[in-house]
C-alpha cells in the first residue's frame, strides 16, 4: 500500500507555550512526512521559548515572522549594529534573548513576513493584510500588528480571496472563521488554547464554517502564563 502524502499543520501564536505545542503535535500525530508551519509569535510571554524554537528547528518548520519574534529581533541587530538606535526590552524579552543560542537565533532570521502555501491556496501571515492591496505593496508594520481596518471592522471580514489567509495575532476575538480568512490565535498564553489548521495533502481550506472547525485542533493551556492587563507573567 502506497504511503499517505503528508499533511500541512498551521499552528497559531505559541508564545514559548513548548509544553502545549508537543501535546498538540502528539494529538494530530505528527510525523516526519507532515509540513508545520507557525503563523508568528512563537516566543516571549511563555515559559519555554528556547524549547518552541527547537520543535520549530528539529521539525524543520516553515516559520513567519510575529510582532514578538520581530521585537526581540530588532534588539539583537541594533546590538550587532551600533549605528543603530537601541531598542529596550521589558524584562520577559529580554529573559528570551538572554536563553537563545546561534541555532535559536537562525530558526528567527531565517523567518518571513508572509508564506504562500499554493497547493492549499492559503497564504500564512502573522496578523493580517489591508484588503485590496498586492501582499508585496503592503506595509511589513500591517503584517505584524493589524486587527481592525479603517471602519472599525476585523480585516478578515473585509478581505475577499483568493488566496484563504491563515493569521494569528488577536488572542481576544479567539478563533476567526471568515469567509476567506481564518484567525488561530485562541490565547494559549493567556489560559485560552494552542490551536492547529491541519489540511490534507492538496486540501483546500473549507469554505463551510462546519466543515472548517472539523479541521481545527486545538489543545487546554496548562495554566495562564502571562496577565493581558497587568502585562506581567503569572507564576506557576
Amino acid at each position: 500500500m502506497p504511503m499517505k502524502e503528508g499533511r500541512t499543520v498551521v499552528v497559531g501564536d505559541v508564545h514559548g507555550c513548548c509544553d502545549e505545542l508537543q501535546t498538540l503535535l502528539d494529538r494530530i500525530a505528527f510525523h516526519t512526512g507532515d509540513r508545520l508551519v507557525f503563523a508568528g509569535d512563537l516566543v516571549a510571554r511563555g515559559p519555554n521559548s528556547r524549547g518552541v524554537l527547537q520543535i520549530a528547528r528539529r521539525t524543520g518548520a516553515i516559520v513567519v515572522r510575529g510582532n514578538h519574534d520581530a521585537k526581540i529581533l530588532s534588539y539583537r541587530e541594533a546590538m550587532k549594529d551600533k549605528k543603530r538606535p537601541p531598542v529596550n526590552l521589558g524584562k520577559n524579552h529580554q529573559s528570551v534573548v538572554e536563553s537563545l543560542t546561534d541555532p535559536d537565533w537562525a530558526v528567527l532570521e531565517t523567518s518571513s513576513l508572509w508564506v504562500d502555501l499554493p497547493e492549499h491556496d492559503v497564504r500564512v501571515v502573522h496578523a493580517g493584510l489591508i484588503p485590496g492591496i498586492p501582499i508585496e505593496k503592503q506595509d511589513p508594520k500591517v503584517l505584524l500588528h493589524v486587527r481592525t481596518v479603517a471602519d472599525g471592522a476585523l480585516w478578515g471580514e473585509r478581505y475577499a480571496g483568493p488566496p484563504h489567509v491563515i493569521f494569528g495575532h488577536n488572542a481576544v476575538e479567539k478563533l476567526q472563521i471568515h469567509p476567506w480568512a481564518t484567525g488561530l490565535d485562541t490565547g494559549c498564553v493567556y489560559g485560552g488554547k494552542l490551536s492547529a489548521l491541519v489540511l490534507e495533502h492538496g486540501e483546500r481550506v473549507p469554505q463551510d464554517r462546519a466543515k472548517r472547525l472539523e479541521k481545527i485542533v486545538s489543545v487546554p493551556a496548562a495554566r495562564v502564563y502571562y496577565d493581558p492587563i497587568t502585562k506581567n507573567q503569572v507564576g506557576p
